[in-house]
């Protein structure tokens, strides 16, 4: 099937360049106009998608816009776009590009800086800390099942083998092995006791979380090699930019008179 015939009409509007005038007709289709502007944000999308400008694009992207008014002007004809599940659609996907666009200029006109996206950083950066466990771990649902663990494990039984009683299916095939990982990224009551571990220990009180009842095992540390700012910076842009869209989305919200 024709690849533009695939495209969204919708999603490639909203990255389209500045077009022409809209009154200025690209082709004719039973008499009614094609728009240069309607060209221009097809070829402007596929464009932004890595497709190479070129003499077959442009003639391809013509074609389309010609079936598209074929196809539009025989709906019309039908009196589909009078129904109302139909209006509804287009009145929606109208608004879907007007809101993509006042978002896309929104981030345009409000970058972020770079002083922003250091800070940002920083403070991951220090809430990662310096250090990484390889943990292992037992989820049960009580405190005595919990604590039954530890007493097989004070009598030698097999961390790994007691693992299989585990509620956790990310882990309990694997022995409970939870891999290496950051502090951070366990909710607080987990980090807490696993940083207080020494190597090879287990915890001999139950740890409990939103989740349930830890037992847990420290096999190794490390030190973090957090990676360089300019490695990750593209990240952390997207991610300040998303909160910065967010933050408006929300501050209009709460000025939005809503009955």
């Amino acid at each position: 099937m024709n690849r533009l015939l695939q495209a969204s009409l919708l999603a490639l509007a909203i990255a389209a360049a500045p077009a022409l005038a809209a009154d200025k007709p690209y082709a004719s289709v039973n008499g009614k106009a094609i728009p240069k502007a309607r060209a221009d944000a097809l070829i402007a999308g596929q464009l932004s998608q890595g497709q190479p400008d070129s003499e077959d694009l442009r003639k391809a992207v013509r074609e389309e816009l010609i079936r598209r008014e074929v196809l539009s002007q025989e709906a019309q004809r039908k009196g589909i776009d009078k129904k109302p599940e139909v209006q509804g659609q287009v009145d929606l996907a109208r608004q879907g590009v007007l809101v993509s666009a006042f978002l896309n200029d929104y981030v345009r006109t409000h970058p972020v800086s770079d002083e922003a996206v250091k800070k940002e950083y920083e403070i991951i950066k220090q809430a990662l800390g310096d250090r990484e466990y390889k943990a292992r771990h037992v989820l049960v649902e009580n405190e005595a099942d919990a604590k039954a663990i530890i007493e097989k494990l004070n009598k030698g039984e097999k961390f790994e083998d007691l693992a299989k009683q585990s509620k956790d299916p990310g882990s309990k095939d694997r022995g409970g092995d939870l891999g290496w990982s950051n502090p951070a990224s366990y909710v607080k009551p987990f980090a807490d006791a696993l940083v207080k571990l020494e190597k090879g220990k287990y915890t001999t009180t139950p740890v409990k979380s939103d989740f349930g009842w830890h037992v847990i095992l420290l096999e190794d540390m490390r030190e973090l090699k957090a990676p360089g700012l300019d490695e990750v910076k593209p990240q952390l842009l997207q991610r300040l930019q998303q909160q910065q869209v967010e933050k408006l989305i929300m501050d209009l919200r709460a000025k939005a008179k809503v009955e």
